[in-house]
């Protein structure tokens, strides 16, 4: 350590928050190693949606979520699920989330995602600019809904986010002219709510790019799992259980829904649970100019390589589970009747993958209690939109010591 700053960090994890983090850390002319037990885009950064959103980026922790999800809870086919289980840990944690929804939490939630949402397309624009060559696509993002009633909920949220302090461009459609933004819109959906301002991009693509920048500029990515973190009050020292040693002047453990299996022993007490979501792809007969977003069945789609990416469903399980296949069926029954010109028996790229959930809609960003070792995690389905300005903010705060205002409500010792 030259200074009060680290000269070497290594970043365990090697999705979008912990490559972003390695990349404005690398701007920072810090020497950086990174470390994924599975290699790069692993985990829930390479088969999500793939949006860009800050217009959408609505805290999960609302009100009217808790009345859904009771009365959801053990239907296997309701887009939020909580399977039938004995984990303790996992009823704890619901009952925390239960406790943050309510209004006063939702609206903490929302200010503290207010700086991050400035400042996330910069984020990416920055990448793409300096190495990162994967493109970022600007679009709308159209919600539809069968009903102007339908419509409504979501203009309540936008209307609650703009009297946060977060204006939400955005114009309501009726049928004829959501049937022309739209094309795949089927006959079942009669009102759209297009909000501007947006970019999508193809998340594997983006991050594997991502690592492959933060590799050129001389970082070095290893593929073991991470079973021990500790200081001897010079380094930082992380392990393998085969016995790989690396050390450095300071740690980022960015490992997404496993983030609290080597946070918690430095003070990381909120918990950090997989709400793991699905995705496929499809060919379709119809142009898709821009993602669309199905809230009543709360099922996302994005142009993806000529057909279309489906991403939905939320289900707290183990984040290693194996897939199960009911939540996809689940996820075409839901969608087949709003949308036309779908081959949806010809799936591929079939995914699941974790989505690292924290019971205060909240991340966690910054320091724990031992000096050197930071964590990024617990974004929920924001990670991708948020994962480079977490990046740029986290490297500021560990080559400054000082922590940026954005980053007060994220502090992961709360």
């Amino acid at each position: 350590m030259v200074g009060n700053w680290p000269r070497s960090v290594i970043v365990v994890g090697a999705g979008i928050v912990g490559l972003s983090t390695a990349w404005f850390l690398q701007e920072r002319g810090v020497e950086v190693k990174v470390v994924d037990r599975g290699g790069v885009a692993a985990g829930a950064s390479w088969g999500n949606a793939g949006w860009v959103a800050p217009g959408l980026a609505i805290p999960l922790n609302e009100p009217a979520v808790l009345r859904y999800g009771l009365r959801s809870l053990l239907n296997a086919d309701a887009p939020l699920h909580v399977p039938a289980s004995l984990d303790a840990g996992l009823w704890a944690f619901l009952a925390r989330f239960a406790a943050n929804c309510r209004w006063r939490s939702w609206m903490r939630a929302v200010r503290a995602n207010l700086p991050l949402n400035e400042e996330c397309v910069e984020a990416y624009e920055v990448l793409a600019a300096n190495g990162v060559s994967a493109p970022v696509i600007a679009a709308p993002i159209t919600a539809a809904f069968r009903t102007a009633r339908h419509a409504e909920s979501l203009l309540r949220e936008l209307r609650r986010l703009e009297a946060a302090g977060q204006r939400v461009d955005h114009t309501v459609l009726d049928a004829r002219r959501l049937a022309e933004h739209v094309p795949l819109a089927g006959p079942a959906l009669g009102v759209g709510v297009r909000i501007d301002g947006q970019r999508y991009v193809d998340p594997g693509a983006f991050v594997h790019a991502l690592g492959k920048a933060v590799m050129s500029r001389g970082a070095t990515v290893y593929a073991f799992e991470v079973d021990e973190v500790r200081t001897d009050g010079r380094k930082v020292i992380v392990r393998s259980g085969k016995g790989t040693v690396l050390s450095a002047d300071a740690v980022v453990l960015a490992t997404g829904a496993w983030l609290p299996r080597l946070a918690r022993q430095w003070g990381v007490r909120v918990p950090v649970r997989a709400g793991r979501g699905y995705s496929f792809t499809v060919p379709v007969d119809h142009p898709v100019p821009g993602p669309i977003y199905l809230p009543d069945v709360r099922v996302a789609c994005t142009p993806y390589r000529n057909g279309l990416r489906v991403a939905g469903t939320m289900e707290f399980r183990d984040p290693d589970a194996p897939q199960v296949p009911a939540r996809l069926e689940a996820i075409v029954a839901s969608a087949q009747p709003l949308l036309r010109g779908v081959h949806w028996d010809e799936r591929t790229d079939v995914w699941v993958g974790p989505r690292p959930i924290t019971p205060d809609g909240r991340p966690l960003i910054g320091a724990t209690k031992a000096p050197g070792i930071y964590v990024a995690g617990g974004h929920g389905m924001w990670g991708l939109a948020h994962g480079p300005i977490t990046g740029r903010l986290l490297a500021e705060h560990i080559t400054t010591g000082k922590q940026p205002t954005a980053l007060a409500d994220f502090a992961p010792l709360r």
